[in-house]
């Protein structure tokens, strides 16, 4: 018997609320690199630097009335300390990153975010103004979108994070965060979105009533 449970698993299509309909398919599917959001959205060598200072810091500090090995025995509460929330900070990036899923299909950029509390973000090519592209050393990296503001979409830059822009707030940019091989998905979305809104879109409106015609 299996034991396995997928807690998305009333997704009719992984990362996505509802079927793709007529004509749309899934180009590609990704999830951010926990490690690397760690480092970058939870900003953990910045913390785990922060609490080396404190402790280097109290180690001076009490050598002047005791001895060095006295001083720094008590100022290793600040290394036990940080190591607690550098682990800490290294869960939330393994579960955040377990819960999401980036969708490019030929028709928009999907996102499902949010570990505690979930919501997909549909952005369709067509309100998509530009796409900002950082890479890494490593080959990851982000792909910040850039909306129409005239689409009518806006954001909340603290229910969306870390899948934005970093302090880009006004307006908030939707991002596919620390991606593996980030090059590759942004010639991937690149093509899609150029072959999408190249695409002409037909409107029908009704045409006026015809009067009825008398009998013969």
């Amino acid at each position: 018997m299996s034991h396995d449970h997928d807690d998305f698993q009333t997704e009719p299509v992984r990362g996505l609320p509802q079927n793709l309909p007529d004509g749309e398919h899934i180009l590609w599917q990704g999830q951010p690199n926990w490690w690397a959001l760690a480092k970058e959205s939870l900003s953990l060598w910045w913390v785990a630097g922060y609490f080396v200072i404190l402790f280097a810091w109290r180690t001076v500090g009490g050598a002047a009335t005791e001895s060095w090995i006295t001083s720094a025995t008590a100022a290793s509460f600040f290394l036990v300390l940080g190591a607690i929330v550098c682990l800490l900070l290294l869960a939330v990036a393994v579960i955040q990153a377990k819960a999401t899923v980036y969708t490019i299909t030929n028709k928009r950029v999907a996102m499902r975010i949010g570990a505690a509390l979930t919501m997909t973000l549909n952005l369709p090519f067509v309100q998509i103004r530009n796409a900002t592209l950082a890479v890494r050393k490593n080959g990851s990296g982000n792909i910040a979108l850039e909306m129409n503001p005239e689409g009518g979409m806006t954001f909340s830059y603290i229910l969306t994070w870390p899948h934005v822009r970093p302090w880009k707030m006004t307006p908030v940019q939707p991002s596919l965060r620390c991606i593996n091989d980030v090059k590759a998905v942004a010639d991937i979305l690149s093509e899609a979105a150029e072959t999408a809104v190249s695409q002409p879109v037909i409107t029908r409106t009704p045409g006026p009533a015809m009067a009825p015609h008398p009998a013969e």
